[in-house]
């Protein structure tokens, strides 16, 4: 296991602490201009994880890079979850993302208010199944929002090497919604941990794969994109050189 210099724990600590308060500054500075046009809250959001990204290849050394199509169409994005920055990420990319959330962030400063106005869906973990309808029916009346709409499939975030299963709310809003799901790779928590300080140097990839169209049962999509997230995650995390074993036949 590669052992850290003291230094890169203080450079760390230095990027969390400007990260944050930079969301403040942004948000302040944002907040006239979202409270009375709806469309500037993307901007908002895209401008701080553009900067989150600039300042963490200058702070710590982890550079960040998006493949594959970008959507900007109505479509799901079903990603892989395993720390905070898949989501900076995804945000800096696609045009109007809102995502499936849980209910607590909607209390929590600036994140709460921004989440409402890009149109975020909340759900309450707790109620389990009355919870997958709740949010089902949530996403159905809100067409008249168009966007990316952001599902992580497992739940929660996942750490490399981890194994949780797929849960289907992703296939519940894909037969219900009738509309193209992109799956999307990454394989940042091998440089940005779910939990700790510490903030790797690297290269961190966030990827955009072929479309899921519409038409497959639930158990046949739940299949398809597993296998298409969990073997390009994979892919990346070995590239990154975190010790990934190869599926058994």
């Amino acid at each position: 296991m590669r052992r850290y210099l003291p230094l890169q724990y203080v450079l760390s600590f230095v990027f969390i602490v400007q990260m944050y308060v930079m969301m403040a500054v942004l948000a302040v500075v944002f907040m006239p201009a979202v409270l009375l046009r709806r469309e500037t809250a993307y901007t908002a959001c895209r401008t701080y994880c553009r900067w989150v990204r600039w300042s963490a290849r200058w702070i710590v050394g982890l550079s960040s890079e998006i493949r594959g199509d970008v959507p900007e169409d109505e479509v799901i994005i079903a990603s892989k979850h395993q720390s905070f920055f898949d989501i900076i990420l995804i945000v800096s990319a696609v045009p109007r993302p809102k995502f499936v959330m849980k209910k607590e962030l909607l209390w929590a400063p600036i994140v709460g208010f921004y989440a409402k106005r890009i149109g975020c869906v909340a759900v309450d973990r707790s109620k389990r199944g009355r919870a997958l309808r709740e949010m089902v029916a949530e996403v159905a009346a809100g067409r008249s929002m168009p966007g990316q709409l952001i599902i992580f499939p497992q739940g929660t975030r996942v750490a490399p090497g981890a194994t949780e299963r797929y849960k289907g709310g992703a296939a519940a809003l894909y037969l219900e919604l009738g509309q193209d799901c992109v799956p999307a790779a990454t394989n940042v928590g091998v440089f940005w941990p779910r939990h700790g300080l510490l903030r790797r140097p690297g290269h961190a990839v966030m990827e955009f794969l072929p479309r899921i169209a519409p038409g497959l049962e639930h158990h046949a999509f739940l299949e398809t994109l597993e296998d298409r997230v969990e073997t390009a995650s994979d892919a990346l995390m070995r590239e990154a050189g975190f010790p990934v074993q190869e599926a058994l036949p």
